[in-house]
């Protein structure tokens, strides 16, 4: 991770709702005083346990966001893109992360004052329903993700995470950029079993798999498979 002062508010690829409600207001945004980190694939953003600092809003790339188990068995509970804030489950209630982030590619992310934040959070209307609305999308997310795991067989998890994916990149073709066993963690089965998984879609001509490109051939099957679990 490097740091980087040389990117403004005013520069930023996304302005996040925090710069808009200051600058709404009429306030200083320099007040912001935001810290630019740039983050190498694979780079830990945020990890589990550790206290709860700053805002994080992912401004590129991509992040997955996950809870670290016994025995290095991790289940990743979402996967974020821009733009997008981190830590929200952890802004009021816990001062620790109770999850980690780590990047998946190449990716920046702005640092804001948690402090500031909570601040904004309790003074302007506009704020405090943009994250409420962002926290309650993280909630729905970590709901739909137990009640998968809970209740359907593995065939059907595996069939909706390709689903998932495919919404997430806009089309039934795409580049997983994940490695088997992050694609097991996503679904809590081995790197072993999502191997093997692939294998049988592919051979059932349910999906087509050309290394990490992965294309959906028959959608009305996989849906079906993930409903039926």
């Amino acid at each position: 991770m490097r740091f980087s002062k040389k990117i403004s508010c005013e520069s930023c690829l996304l302005n996040c709702d925090i710069y808009s409600t200051l600058s709404e207001s009429g306030n200083n945004y320099q007040s912001i005083n935001p810290l630019h980190a740039h983050f190498k694939k694979h780079d830990v953003i945020c990890k589990q346990g550790t206290e709860v600092t700053h805002a994080l809003f992912l401004v590129k790339g991509s992040a997955k966001l996950y809870i670290e188990g016994i025995n290095n068995r991790n289940i990743i509970l979402y996967i974020l893109k821009p733009p997008a804030y981190m830590g929200l489950l952890s802004f009021f209630e816990n001062p620790r992360y109770s999850y980690s982030v780590s990047a998946l590619e190449d990716s920046e992310v702005c640092f804001i004052e948690l402090d500031l934040v909570k601040k904004l959070y309790v003074e302007n209307h506009n704020l405090l329903l943009s994250l409420n609305k962002a926290f309650g999308k993280s909630v729905s997310m970590i709901m739909k993700k137990l009640i998968s795991l809970n209740q359907k067989q593995i065939r059907g998890r595996f069939a909706e995470n390709l689903i998932y994916l495919s919404e997430m990149n806009g089309s039934q073709k795409y580049n997983l950029g994940m490695t088997r066993k992050e694609i097991g963690e996503m679904i809590a089965i081995s790197e072993e079993n999502a191997v093997r998984l692939f294998t049988e879609f592919s051979k059932e001509n349910i999906i087509s798999l050309k290394g990490r490109e992965i294309e959906i051939l028959d959608m009305a099957l996989i849906k079906k498979i993930s409903e039926v679990g």
